[in-house]
């Protein structure tokens, strides 16, 4: 389990990576674009560096944890010897099928094998697998080198040594691992931010508040008590009693469309995407301007970690 692959080199895949890298893994990142490949590792380099800066790891650590990582363009290479696999590529199933498929084929026959899979259910993912069994969904959260939390999706048959392995081994990594009892679209994490979401959005499409305001009131109110205790013992400490005389007066008045919101479909429309066409909610008028709000995004997140590592 020393040597383990990242199959794909996007922002979740170089995180990942970065992730095993740093905790003394062997990383074998395959790409099969070098570009893509190139650009991971001055990202990663880009990640290291401020990780240092903010005292987190040494100036020996970066060095050692890029010399950690092989990217390889070759995906029977990045496997061939690899104890755990994580699969990091674009949610299309066929393509997943696809890499499944091409692991098996390479990968020792003892790997584990898992998929950074946020809306896929495993039961499908894992469906053309000749051994299903050995597989599971590690849900990790970008900047996945600096969110603790990874989502672990087991089937039914996984062995409970396997999932022993995993946890483990994420835990090795500094990481704080959820398991879910069963089965469910979008997970934990997922459902809960679709939730808020779609909540947000319908408070934008009311106009209720500028989005500015929204996002304060978030960031201000319920995530900063989040950051500390969840949304159960919120209820807990506010009194459950309080909280049924809330829900009782809200629950009829929250949005409760099950479509996708009017808003988010204009949006998409009108190629309006966020952070990658420089305009969603926010304007994102250039790259520079875009760098600066994701060091400022992950120095707050440095130090949150730091704050969770002393807990």
């Amino acid at each position: 389990m020393e040597k383990t692959a990242v199959i794909g080199a996007g922002i979740m895949g170089r995180g990942i990576a970065l992730v095993y890298a740093l905790h003394g893994w062997s990383v074998a990142l395959h790409d099969t674009s070098g570009e893509a490949l190139e650009q991971a590792k001055t990202l990663i380099g880009t990640d290291l560096t401020l990780l240092a800066d903010e005292g987190l790891i040494s100036a020996a650590e970066c060095q050692a944890t890029l010399d950690n990582i092989t990217p390889t363009a070759s995906l029977k290479e990045a496997v061939g010897d690899a104890g755990f696999i994580t699969e990091a590529v674009p949610e299309q199933l066929a393509l997943k099928w696809q890499i499944f498929s091409r692991i098996e084929a390479h990968a020792p026959a003892t790997a584990i094998i898992a998929s950074n899979t946020s809306t896929l259910p495993l039961s499908e993912l894992s469906r053309q697998l000749a051994q299903p069994e050995r597989m599971l969904i590690t849900h990790f959260f970008n900047p996945a080198h600096l969110v603790p939390l990874v989502e672990i999706v087991r089937a039914e048959n996984t062995p409970e040594e396997t999932l022993t392995t995993l946890l483990n081994l994420l835990r090795r990594a500094g990481k704080t691992p959820v398991v879910l009892k069963k089965e469910v679209p979008g997970f934990i994490a997922n459902r809960l931010q679709a939730a808020i979401l779609r909540e947000a959005l319908h408070l934008v499409e009311s106009g209720v508040a500028s989005e500015q305001d929204i996002d304060l009131a978030v960031t201000a109110g319920p995530g900063f008590r989040w950051s500390v205790i969840g949304p159960l013992e919120t209820a807990d400490f506010g009194g459950l009693d309080t909280w049924q005389s809330v829900m009782k007066n809200l629950a009829p008045e929250l949005d409760c469309t099950p479509t996708t919101p009017a808003v988010l479909k204009e949006m998409n429309r009108r190629g309006e995407l966020g952070v990658k066409t420089g305009q969603g909610f926010y304007a994102y008028p250039d790259r520079q301007t875009i760098a600066d709000k994701i060091r400022f995004r992950n120095l707050a997140f440095i130090r949150l970690l730091k704050q969770h590592r002393q807990e």
